[in-house]
């Protein structure tokens, strides 16, 4: 499940749960992890949602 709220605390991210538990923090402006880790497939469903205009 990817979350963001807005009106959200700087800078722009994502939280990223798997079975109800935070996987990443994912931080949208610089593209780096703010907690967590990020995996291959998150990163690349990311960048698609990002490309779709959905992040």
């Amino acid at each position: 499940m990817f979350v963001t709220w807005k009106g959200d605390h700087s800078p722009y991210h994502v939280h990223v749960y798997r079975d109800g538990r935070l996987v990443v923090k994912w931080d949208l402006e610089n593209e780096a992890p703010m907690k967590g880790k990020a995996t291959a497939r998150i990163l690349r469903l990311i960048s698609e949602l990002r490309e779709e205009g959905l992040l």
